[in-house]
């Protein structure tokens, strides 16, 4: 039950866009009083009493033992996605641009080479050296490892035969999170979350 009880669950606010992720302890905990509602694979909305009620018939729609939080008294569905009822705040626009999260977008490989080599050799460059203008953006800094920073130096990767395994560009804000949704969660989540979450890499 406690692996149940931590499972992420994606949070919508009243407008259905994602703007958060909560255990099923919490998500259960809004649904209980009433600040919430669980939403379904066919965007149906559950009170606590009509998701407990669809609970008992679960096992004859394929739901696994697996798929259910166990009480005393009755067992309850593990909700995948919840609805807010009053809070309506977009989901956040811009994702905090530092270290850490740029590590988290490179997926902690260089994107020179695309090795995963120690922390201590993992450096930032800039695609665009800053002795020429570059800029410290999303759009200009990738991940490195020290082998091919200092092959690059002050050039641009054309210029010294390199080329990035990918684009630089701002990450998603879900993906800062280091959320990982199991396959059966990912089904519904992709309902709500952007196309760009699931294409980011994320630390293993």
């Amino acid at each position: 039950m406690s692996d149940h009880i931590n499972r992420p669950v994606l949070v919508l606010n009243r407008h259905w866009l994602a703007v958060h992720v909560c255990t099923v302890r919490r998500a259960l905990s809004l649904l209980y009083q009433e600040l919430a509602h669980v939403v379904t694979e066919d965007y149906q909305t559950h009170t606590f009493e009509s998701w407990r009620e669809l609970s008992k018939y679960g096992e004859r729609h394929g739901l696994k033992s697996d798929d259910y939080i166990k009480t005393p008294q009755f067992r309850l569905r593990v909700p995948r996605v919840i609805v807010l009822g009053r809070y309506q705040s977009s989901p956040p626009r811009t994702v905090r641009f530092n270290r850490r999260n740029i590590y988290l977008r490179d997926g902690y490989r260089c994107q020179y080479c695309g090795c995963r080599p120690a922390h201590d050799d993992l450096t930032i460059d800039h695609v665009m050296p800053r002795s020429r203008g570059g800029r410290s953006t999303w759009e200009n800094v990738v991940l490195a490892c020290t082998k091919c920073n200092t092959k690059k130096g002050d050039k641009l990767p054309a210029e010294c035969g390199m080329h990035l395994m990918s684009h630089p560009k701002r990450p998603p804000w879900l993906a800062t999170l280091r959320i990982v949704p199991s396959p059966d969660d990912r089904s519904i989540w992709e309902h709500f979350v952007d196309s760009a979450y699931w294409e980011t890499n994320l630390k293993e």
